[in-house]
């Protein structure tokens, strides 16, 4: 039985590891009634809702526990019956997370609603691991880009912003990594460094960084796979991490003779 008022909340969870996520996003969490959560959410977040019945809703690549359409009526029936819906979405419900058609369709049903931001993967994984997406003389902008568009495309913004030097993050694209990189082959160089991060921010981390002509190996030997975020510009080449992969790959003084050009 409804004991508060119909309410949604928009909640982003952040990129995975437990303590990037907001106050105000436990604070929503502790007063929910209901918490639809997603497959990129960390399950460990579920500990703040301890009133509340859990649901999971999540969707991945050819695997749907739930359509896009069904969790628009989810939100509103639970709503209506028990009062506060949590939407408990992975990184930032606003970028590529479906977060403001859920608004609308909860409003359309009178339903009151309220936003959470939380730290997008696209911002917080290239963070954790020393990139910086803009550096002074090196990247003045960033583009960030899906992978895979709702036609199951790959974005035509991947060739527009492969002819640019801005810092490139694609997300959902690792099905697509061969058709970025045959973009980036025509528009750029193939010593242009990438950096490819799964589970970015947990302790499952794994990683890949090298260049548009050895990621694709480097991806088969690190055995990497979704989710993951794939980096693309010269401020990956200054990451702290990718230097200490270099000197693992090679002697001290092979490192100093033949790789200086690289880590700038």
């Amino acid at each position: 039985m409804r004991t508060n008022k119909p309410k949604l909340t928009i909640v982003g969870a952040g990129p995975g590891d437990v303590e990037l996520i907001t106050l105000k996003a436990i604070k929503a969490l502790e007063s929910a009634d209901v918490v639809l959560y997603d497959a990129l959410v960390n399950e460990d977040l579920l500990q703040y809702a301890k009133q509340a019945q859990i649901i999971f809703v999540g969707k991945r690549f050819g695997c749907h526990a739930y359509s896009q359409d069904q969790i628009n009526d989810l939100i509103v029936s639970m709503a209506k019956r028990y009062g506060h819906v949590v939407r408990l979405k992975g990184g930032d419900p606003f970028v590529f997370g479906r977060g403001s058609e859920e608004i609308e369709f909860a409003q359309k049903f009178d339903l009151e609603t309220a936003i959470v931001p939380g730290i997008s993967s696209a911002l917080g994984v290239p963070a954790s691991n020393g990139i910086s997406l803009t550096q002074r003389r090196v990247a003045e902008s960033f583009w960030v880009i899906t992978g895979t568009t709702s036609d199951h495309k790959l974005s035509k913004d991947v060739a527009l912003a492969s002819q640019s030097s801005a810092t490139v993050v694609i997300l959902m694209g690792m099905n697509k990594l061969d058709e970025i990189i045959s973009i980036y082959q025509n528009n750029r160089t193939d010593d242009l460094p990438v950096a490819i991060i799964q589970n970015g921010t947990k302790n499952t981390q794994k990683k890949a960084i090298g260049t548009i002509s050895s990621i694709s190996e480097m991806v088969k030997e690190q055995q990497l796979s979704s989710p993951a975020i794939i980096i693309i510009g010269e401020v990956v080449r200054n990451a702290p991490q990718l230097t200490a992969y270099i000197k693992e790959e090679y002697s001290e003084e092979e490192f100093v003779f033949q790789n200086l050009d690289l880590i700038g």
